[in-house]
């Protein structure tokens, strides 16, 4: 079914909260990390507190717990996760996942030695990255102490990685259970004599538990592009999407057929475009409405209060539109994934500086159609002057951004 004529003018762009900003002391707030809670949804907003903008300012991780009231989420005050720390070390890039069997989340993070930057540890192939794990079981009202998981995820692999990260961003649970958390390392490729580096390659990877994260493993990487910070979602048929940052001028993506063991080869993806620089994005699989269901132009009827999922998954996806820089944060969506062809063009939720990003799923909402968040990097002059989030639905997001070549040449918006 045609979707219905948009009326011309400006784009809406849902309603923003700031929920990080930087003060005048100097501290700064990036790399955010939504996760919803059942029931309500409650949401886990964290994101780095940094002494300055530099990465190897980082200090803790803070989080803000939100709270439905009505149409609105009530924000907590900011807490700093003083738990989530290894002394001597810096907190950085949140990434956290919940097992719905247990209820208990798993804040996963790396503990970097003193201020030793990604560069230098690249240049001399010398990780000072640690890969550490804080745990509640109340809904992120209390976090445990840090677990240091290097040696019983890694082990011996970490001799041939000159650095690694997780996420940043949300990790996922399938179906069957297990809890992945998206990664990625730089590779030592060769070396020169008396150790020094020769050439290192950056690949996704992803860890992964399948005992309600009691151990942790870590998966193959993806074997050939060069690929960075990402994140994974289940679609439809038993696959696993890893979608990531390159240094390739558009996004990488890269399949599991084995619930994220290993990874085939990754493609680029051309409807994707990269920032000059490059930037970490957000990936959200949900799944489809079912092929019955009318336009989101058309009159609702009772059955359609209710959100089926099958099989098939669509993708939603945020990142900087900018092609020359961080600039006027976007979402896309893909109705045929893993197909690279079918991502629409982007629908701009914030005009200005924007950066990292992470999307979440809050269920059904009003007008029979599912609701989604974004907390995202943002600012007046810079993307790192605060970190703000909306909330907008299926609904918006059909209504908002233009169709996708593969769909509209087949004839219809919506799967049959």
């Amino acid at each position: 079914m045609q979707p219905s004529a948009r009326t011309m003018g400006p784009t809406p762009m849902p309603a923003r909260k700031v929920l990080f900003q930087q003060e005048r002391t100097g501290l700064t707030y990036r790399v955010p990390a939504l996760l919803p809670v059942p029931p309500g949804p409650t949401l886990l907003a964290f994101a780095e507190q940094r002494l300055s903008p530099d990465d190897s300012h980082a200090h803790h991780l803070v989080l803000r717990r939100g709270t439905r009231a009505g149409s609105l989420v009530q924000w907590g005050p900011l807490c700093v996760l003083d738990t989530a720390t290894l002394p001597g070390h810096r907190s950085m890039n949140p990434c956290p996942v919940r097992d719905a069997s247990t209820g208990t989340i798993f804040l996963f993070f790396i503990a970097v030695r003193g201020r030793t930057p990604e560069t230098l540890q690249i240049r001399t192939g010398k990780n000072a990255a640690r890969l550490c794990c804080v745990v509640s079981r109340d809904a992120g009202l209390k976090w445990g102490g840090a677990q240091d998981l290097t040696k019983q995820a890694i082990g011996d692999a970490e001799q041939g990685w000159a650095t690694f990260a997780v996420g940043p961003g949300h990790g996922v649970q399938l179906s069957s259970g297990r809890l992945l958390v998206p990664a990625y390392t730089y590779r030592v490729d060769g070396r020169e004599c008396f150790g020094h580096i020769c050439r290192t390659s950056p690949h996704a990877f992803a860890f992964f538990s399948d005992d309600h994260g009691h151990t942790w493993h870590c998966s193959s990487l993806v074997p050939n592009l060069r690929s960075g910070e990402c994140q994974l979602a289940a679609l439809g048929g038993g696959l696993l999407y890893c979608n990531a940052r390159s240094p390739l001028g558009h996004r990488l993506q890269a399949l599991s057929t084995d619930e994220g063991s290993s990874f085939l080869a990754g493609q680029l993806v051309p409807s994707l475009p990269e920032t000059a620089r490059g930037c970490q994005g957000s990936i959200l699989g949900f799944p489809a409405p079912s092929p019955g269901r009318s336009a989101p132009d058309e009159p609702e009827s009772p059955e359609d209060e209710e959100i089926p999922g099958g099989d098939l998954s669509w993708l939603l996806y945020s990142h900087p539109t900018g092609h020359r820089a961080r600039l006027h944060m976007g979402i896309r969506l893909s109705r045929s994934p893993p197909d690279p062809r079918s991502w629409t063009e982007p629908w701009v939720i914030y005009e200005g500086p924007s950066g990292y990003s992470d999307l979440a799923c809050l269920g059904p909402v009003p007008r029979g159609t599912l609701g989604f968040a974004c907390l995202f990097e943002s600012g007046a002059r810079v993307s790192y002057e605060e970190v703000s989030f909306c909330e907008f639905s299926l609904h918006d997001v059909l209504e908002n951004v233009p169709p996708d070549h593969v769909n509209e040449a087949a004839g219809h918006c919506w799967p049959c």
